[in-house]
């Protein structure tokens, strides 16, 4: 992943002084519990534990010659730990090392994901609770439909990412197990009770049943996981897009004071926040059906996994990470405006109370088709009419021109129907429902 979008604290898990300082943890658990098991000598399992170590720069340059990491890596341990190198790594196998690390940087990882997810939900219900009466036009297909408020459009995205943090919390469960269990993981050459004395070190749990590695079942559903998420983090970025068109303006992304939008247009004010997050969603999705294809290993293993993992594992990880930081930050700085809100919910002359005048038609006595055919004719020429940019008519003023309406529904019918109230009056149940811990 490019620097541009890895934060530090997620970066530095996928480095390699990182990783090899993992292997390294690893192989000393394991050789601490094979010398108290008394399979190496005490003396073996001291030396490394003081003078283990490595060389980033010389493990590169013999995984260059050698083509094999671990056997690079335990040569650079052996410069240091000197004779009772002979010791470290006894009965395990490449795998042992690399997936057990494996787990802990996933569960590494996925902690940072959770408390980014958290402090997105930390920013949506802020503002859900702060615009949960702003009023606003509730859209299907892109088209008006009836009116909603602000908090409440909020509201639904927090509850989405509070399932995402569900979701994450156990993918990070999926994940957190190892192996060390040898060639072909049958415990031949690694007694169980190594495998469950690094487990508990590392905060981590044996696998059930390996073959040589980790079933990578386990990683398609944290990929899958992460790729939902990263679905979510476009859904409301998406709508803060829409928001923002011009024709639209109801909320923008934050446009510092010397910020610049464009370097031919001095107007203009973009959301490129929300469009980076986009894209950024595309590189975590992208993730996932490789993932899902290195289930289908070679009998008890193969390396087709590994080449991808070393891919998707940093740059989704990373991205997502960004992608989250960046979302809690638009939405804490997000301007909104009401005003431009109930302009956009007027402007179609009340036709989002047609609804509301079928039903208390038929509630009158008419039937449900003939209901809507009369209220239909009269909002289609307050449509046509409003189309032209120049229009002045409204629904309320059509249908009190209906006779077919008149008939049936009084002045004070029409007030009760031409009210916002009735779309109000459950919202803050909702959003308090969704916002309940």
């Amino acid at each position: 992943m490019i620097p541009r979008y890895a934060r530090p604290e997620m970066a530095n898990i996928f480095e390699q002084e990182n990783k090899f300082r993992i292997w390294l943890e690893v192989e000393t658990l394991a050789l601490e519990k094979m010398a108290q098991m008394g399979v190496v000598p005490k003396s073996a399992a001291t030396s490394l534990r003081k003078k283990g170590n490595f060389d980033v720069e010389r493990i590169n340059k013999i995984e260059a010659e050698v083509k094999h990491d671990v056997i690079a890596f335990l040569t650079s341990v052996a410069d240091y730990v000197g004779e009772d190198s002979r010791y470290v790594h006894q009965g395990m196998t490449s795998s042992d090392v690399v997936d057990t690390s494996f787990a802990l940087m996933l569960t590494q990882a996925a902690e940072l994901i959770i408390k980014d997810i958290e402090k997105v939900m930390v920013a949506l219900k802020k503002r859900s609770l702060e615009h949960k009466d702003t009023l606003c036009i509730g859209r299907s297909h892109g088209i008006h439909g009836e009116p909603t408020t602000f908090g409440l459009k909020l509201a639904g995205h927090y509850a989405a990412f509070k399932r995402a943090r569900d979701r994450m919390i156990a993918a990070k469960e999926e994940v957190s197990t190892i192996t060390i269990s040898g060639a072909v993981g049958t415990y031949a050459t690694a007694d169980p009770k190594i495998e469950a004395y690094v487990a508990e070190k590392l905060g981590l749990k044996p696998e059930t049943t390996a073959t040589q590695v980790i079933p990578r079942d386990r990683h398609a559903m944290f990929f899958a996981t992460l790729g939902v998420v990263a679905s979510s983090i476009e859904n409301i970025s998406v709508e803060i897009r829409h928001l923002q068109r011009t024709e639209v303006r109801e909320a923008e992304e934050y446009f510092d004071k010397k910020q610049k939008g464009s370097s031919a247009m001095p107007h203009k004010r973009n959301p490129i926040g929300s469009e980076n997050l986009t894209g950024q969603a595309r590189i975590i999705r992208s993730a996932v059906i490789p993932a899902l294809e290195n289930v289908a290993l070679w009998h008890e293993r193969d390396i087709s996994h590994s080449s991808v993992e070393r891919t998707i594992l940093p740059d989704a990880l990373i991205s997502a990470d960004y992608a989250l930081n960046r979302l809690a930050e638009i939405i804490d700085n997000l301007l909104v405006y009401p005003e431009r809100m109930k302009h956009n919910l007027e402007m179609t002359g009340g036709l989002v109370f047609s609804q509301r005048t079928m039903l208390a038609l038929t509630q009158a006595g008419i039937s449900r088709e003939d209901a809507y055919r009369i209220v239909q004719r009269n909002a289609m020429r307050v449509w046509e009419d409003r189309s032209t940019g120049k229009g002045t008519l409204t629904l309320r003023a059509m249908l009190e021109q209906d006779k077919d309406i008149t008939d049936k529904l009084d002045q004070s019918a029409l007030d009760t129907i031409f009210s916002y109230d009735a779309y109000t009056k459950n919202i803050n149940d909702i959003i308090d429902r969704t916002l309940a811990d």
